[in-house]
């Protein structure tokens, strides 16, 4: 294909131990994991848009924070460029953190309401040491213009409360931007702004993407908006990835009863389809105890003997799609 592989995650896991009552620790001796992550394995090439899609707790943004460290694996591997980052330490994970960068879903909270714009998105130009004084407000006006906030002297000097949903998320956008990051996780970066709004963040972000030759890893629920910002499609359910493919070979040919069903949930003024909807029975099993054999088979329509105690794993089904399936 020719192209350097930019990002390359191994077999991924992450369990959080279940916090219990102090009797409960006394009286049980089990420690219980919320299987937040289970085993997976993906990877994506320089300058392109990985949309990762799933259902809320199906461990997508345990997945981004994995990936940009702000929280340790139980098991498995994340390769940068080539190079293991998985148990960096110290100034080396400081130098990864340069080039990672992630945008949180929430601007209302990501951004500290004591701190002038103008310090929030310079503050990562302290932090690396890239820029002092006169030289950081010169870059942090010049982002600020390019995220579409102008004039930049105005919101340089505004607090967060003065500003718009749209206006923080593209702050946010700005300072993950300001050190000019070779790949970035974005977590459901437009879920918390208005519908109307949602277009412009999108378009700012495949223009900044153009600019920079960046690498996405979008995180989000909506396929809708997953088909147009992505070149590749994984989608997550409880913990593992159950299909991956180009975002056409995910829309034209989905292989997976789970990706059908959220295609199904995509709004489509056509009465015909609709009767063709599949639906979920159901609700998320709990990812303490999940089921066993394929995690999906509780809530699936052609579920078999088999899938109820066989795992399925990643097969090929076509020209880089892959699904795990036993259909």
């Amino acid at each position: 294909m020719g192209k350097m592989v930019e990002l390359k995650v191994v077999d991924l896991k992450k369990y959080f131990p279940v916090q219990k009552g102090f009797l409960e620790r006394v009286f049980s001796r089990k420690i219980e994991y919320v299987q937040a992550v289970n085993g997976i394995s993906f990877e994506i090439n320089r300058g392109e848009v990985f949309g990762l899609v799933g259902e809320s707790g199906c461990g997508k943004t345990t997945t981004g924070r994995l990936i940009v460290r702000l929280i340790e694996p139980t098991d498995g591997r994340i390769f940068f460029k080539g190079e293991d980052v998985t148990f960096l330490q110290g100034e080396k994970l400081r130098e990864l953190r340069k080039k990672i960068q992630i945008i949180f879903q929430n601007p209302y909270a990501s951004l500290n309401p004591r701190m002038k714009i103008g310090e929030a998105v310079g503050h990562p130009l302290e932090i690396h040491r890239v820029a002092m004084g006169e030289r950081k407000k010169k870059l942090v006006l010049e982002m600020l213009e390019k995220v579409g906030l102008e004039p930049a002297e105005k919101f340089y000097d505004a607090y967060p409360f003065e500003l718009s949903g749209g206006q923080r998320q593209r702050v946010a956008i700005a300072r993950a931007m300001i050190l000019n990051p070779e790949l970035v996780v974005a977590d459901e970066p437009i879920s918390m702004i208005d519908v109307s709004l949602r277009a412009k963040i999108l378009e700012l972000m495949l223009m900044l993407k153009d600019e920079s030759n960046l690498t996405y890893i979008f995180i989000t629920h909506d396929l809708a908006v997953a088909k147009y910002i992505s070149d590749w499609i994984g989608i997550m359910y409880l913990g593992e990835i159950v299909e991956i493919g180009r975002k056409e070979q995910i829309f034209s040919s989905p292989g997976h009863p789970y990706t059908r069903a959220l295609l199904s949930a995509i709004p489509v003024p056509d009465p015909a389809r609709a009767k063709k909807n599949v639906q979920l029975r159901g609700e998320v099993p709990s990812s303490i105890n999940p089921p066993s054999g394929c995690r999906f088979h509780p809530r699936c329509n052609f579920a078999m003997e088999k899938c109820r105690t066989l795992k399925p794993t990643l097969k090929l089904v076509g020209k880089d799609h892959y699904v795990a399936c036993h259909l």
